[in-house]
């Protein structure tokens, strides 16, 4: 009998060491697992602030959006942002992700086969490194998601979440009983009033099973339990805590008109709620709560509606009105953040567009509203804007458009500034009539050319100017001269032509080859001609793609933004203090005609005497009021005169580190005949595509200057006989250098 007793105890003792061993083994396997995700997973859907995961393959896309570089903002793909960090390749593999802090300038760059994009700021942000795990750091298994990923309970079964909770109350029978980690479990899950919650009698039938989410750690697991034909259920107020709500903040900063349709959706299901019934057992003290959380007789599992909490910064007004009551009339989701989104709609939130950063151009549509077009056409054309607006991606930081309507005389249907972004382009296109008239399309550019490209309609100035013409046959009248002077100006000029006129019906155009007289080039690149309006939408990435190649916009190039300007200056002895500050002032005189930057007209200046002296070079200055105020610094020296010296001087201080896309020009001002030979020099200089304008006062001599200008020497040479007239000189400079930009050839 003890023997047996004893084996019964050894044979327990060895069933439960072995029972506990498997069990270690399987939470060692656990903790020791990756979780998978999927490449569209966005980081700022994982609550986990840091965690290991497994990238499938096939991540390297472009649907999968990243923004940043290095440090990512928190709505990039997880998966690409690896891939694009060099992290893991496009065949996946294990990566380890640590949340940080959001940032103000996320900066987008090429890597790796993956474009990522630039954003102004986003909330939350995150770093990419390999899957390693760090000694003494524990790993989830399991990743946590935001409310719109996290809840096992599927789609289909729809079950509120306050019902989950009133049927898991009817199994303990009393809510206060449960664990305060299970409580907390259910109030970081579930948004709550604060305040006592009253005891209320319920009675329901359930005729089905009924699902109850069984809180353990932090993720609720699915239970069932079977049906009972009628049970009371009592739901005791538990220990009073305040409102706790999930959602991050994200600073003041107003929501984009881009999510009115959240707003509208989710204030249509605040007065649905609010209208549904009078019980308020799961709402505080609140009276307009909804009945919705109620379980209902003979309805089994009740159906989920999506519940939205927002938080406004602490310290606001909106804030304290919504901790009391989460839902008042007449809150708006305007004040509240971006929360709702996720909630209202399984879509993830897009940040506000910055547009196309590598299609930064200004552009003007003129389009054809006269009679001719027709009403059905020009329903088409309207379609075809409204599709190059979506293609294009408008925004602050890429294009933006605004649209001109001529017939007899032209108007503006909206500028630069008007819209941001594509949705709101593709309405106001929506709501553009036909003026009718006759196609006056070279009336049309000239107020272009006058009234469109104006800082005070939006004109960026760094941006290039673009006009596209849509004509529907040919013009009413010229456009020849209207477009040289919009050319002049630095505006690209396109043209899309839609059924032109054939050999019988080309008698009746005005102005023959209007095309090649109006576009920048005549090489193809600035004209698209469309057989048939119904194939018109076929053109638009054509249109797009030429639009947006800004290295081949010619026109943007115009005679006051695209040259390095050298100013040789004479220090010699002979000129006096005095004079000096005049020639300085001449020199101002000239420089803020031209437009001043990085990308633009660049401005150097070389001071000389038997020796030379480099006062400021091309890449020193990026501005005008730079450069002007470089110039006024600039202090007399007082010396000799060696100008051939200078001339090399400048070829190899300046011009040698000209761009290849400037315009190299000199403009050398004398008091004296030099004291060397300055026609080698300046040979040499002309020889390396310098054009050498000579400025001579008083002694200077007359066949220096001349060979040292290039030919004809009468339009690049000037002699005036007192430095206090050399002002006179400047505007016929200043038309020398455009006359002699726009004469080259257009092809």
């Amino acid at each position: 009998m003890k023997a047996s007793i004893i084996a019964t105890f050894f044979a327990l003792f060895l069933t439960c060491t072995y029972a506990t061993k498997e069990a270690t083994k399987n939470n060692k396997k656990a903790k020791l697992s990756v979780p998978e995700i999927d490449c569209d997973i966005k980081a700022g859907k994982i609550i986990n602030p840091e965690f290991i995961a497994k990238c499938p393959p096939g991540c390297q896309d472009i649907k999968y959006r990243v923004y940043g570089t290095d440090i990512y903002a928190s709505f990039s793909s997880v998966c690409g942002a690896a891939v694009h960090s060099g992290t893991i390749d496009n065949s996946g593999g294990k990566i380890l992700v640590q949340k940080v802090a959001g940032q103000s300038g996320y900066r987008g760059s090429f890597s790796n086969g993956i474009r990522s994009l630039s954003l102004p700021r986003w909330r939350e942000s995150f770093i990419v490194s390999e899957g390693k795990p760090k000694k003494g750091v524990t790993y989830p298994s399991t990743l946590e998601y935001s409310s719109s990923k996290s809840s096992p309970v599927k789609a289909e079964s729809k079950k509120s979440a306050q019902d989950i909770k009133a049927t898991r109350n009817t199994d303990t029978s009393n809510a206060s009983e449960k664990s305060p980690e299970q409580a907390d479990s259910f109030r970081k899950e579930y948004p709550t009033s604060p305040g006592p919650v009253p005891t209320t009698q319920v009675t329901t039938t359930t005729l089905k099973p009924t699902t109850t989410l069984e809180p353990i750690s932090t993720t609720p697991k699915p239970t069932t339990i079977p049906a009972t034909p009628s049970t009371t259920t009592t739901i005791t107020a538990a220990k009073p805590r305040p409102a706790v709500h999930r959602v991050r903040d994200i600073g003041p900063s107003s929501v984009h008109p881009v999510y009115s349709a959240v707003a509208a959706a989710a204030s249509r299901q605040v007065q649905a709620a609010q209208g549904r019934g009078q019980n308020q057992a799961f709402r505080g003290t609140s009276p307009y709560a909804s009945n919705r959380n109620i379980p209902r007789a003979t309805t089994g599992i009740q159906r989920q509606e999506p519940v939205a909490a927002f938080r406004k910064p602490a310290g606001s007004p909106v804030h304290l009105a919504l901790e009391t009551d989460l839902w008042k009339p007449g809150s708006s989701l305007f004040d509240t953040g971006f929360s709702s989104k996720e909630e209202l709609n399984p879509k993830p939130l897009e940040p506000i567009s910055q547009g196309n950063p590598n299609c930064k151009v200004d552009l003007s549509f003129l389009i054809d509203g006269s009679w001719s077009i027709g009403k059905r056409r020009f329903q088409i054309q309207k379609q075809f804007l409204s599709d190059v607006a979506q293609a294009l991606d408008v925004g602050i930081a890429g294009p933006l458009l605004g649209i001109v309507q001529y017939g007899d005389d032209p108007s503006t249907e909206f500028n630069l500034k008007t819209h941001a972004n594509s949705r709101d382009v593709k309405n106001a296109i929506e709501k553009i009539p036909q003026k009718g008239g006759r196609s006056n399309v070279g009336k049309a550019l000239s107020f272009v050319n006058k009234n469109f490209f104006l800082d005070t309609n939006g004109n960026r100035g760094g941006a290039p100017n673009v006009a596209i013409v849509l004509v529907d046959g040919w013009p009413t009248d010229k456009v020849e001269e209207a477009s040289r002077l919009a050319r002049e100006s630095g505006i690209n000029i396109f043209f899309v032509t839609i059924e032109g006129a054939d050999e019988n019906e080309k008698q009746n155009v005005i102005e023959p080859n209007f095309v090649d007289k109006a576009v920048c080039r005549t090489n193809g690149f600035y004209s698209i001609n469309v057989p048939s309006w119904f194939n018109l939408r076929k053109a638009v990435q054509t249109l797009v793609k030429r639009v947006c190649d800004t290295d081949r916009l010619a026109c943007s190039k115009t005679c006051l933004n695209s040259a390095d300007i050298s100013f040789v200056i004479d220090g010699s002895s002979s000129v006096g203090t005095g004079n000096f500050r005049t020639v300085l002032q001449f020199v101002a005189n000239i420089s803020k005609e031209f437009e001043i930057s990085d990308t633009d007209t660049r401005i150097g200046a070389v001071q000389y005497t038997y020796e030379q002296r480099l006062e400021f070079g091309f890449d020193k200055h990026s501005t005008k009021q730079d450069v002007l105020n470089a110039i006024k610094r600039i202090n007399y020296w007082s010396g000799g005169t060696s100008t051939g010296a200078a001339i090399n001087y400048a070829s190899e201080q300046l011009f040698s580190k000209s761009k290849p896309n400037k315009r190299k020009i000199m403009i050398l001002i004398t008091d004296g005949r030099s004291y060397d030979d300055v026609r080698g020099p300046a040979m040499t200089a002309q020889h390396n595509g310098v054009i050498a304008y000579s400025v001579g006062i008083a002694w200077a001599a007359q066949d220096e200057l001349e060979a040292i200008a290039t030919d004809p020497d009468k339009e690049h040479s000037f002699f005036v006989d007192e430095f206090d007239h050399l002002y006179r000189f400047v505007p016929r400079i200043i038309q020398n250098i455009c006359t002699e930009f726009n004469s080259q050839p257009r092809n």
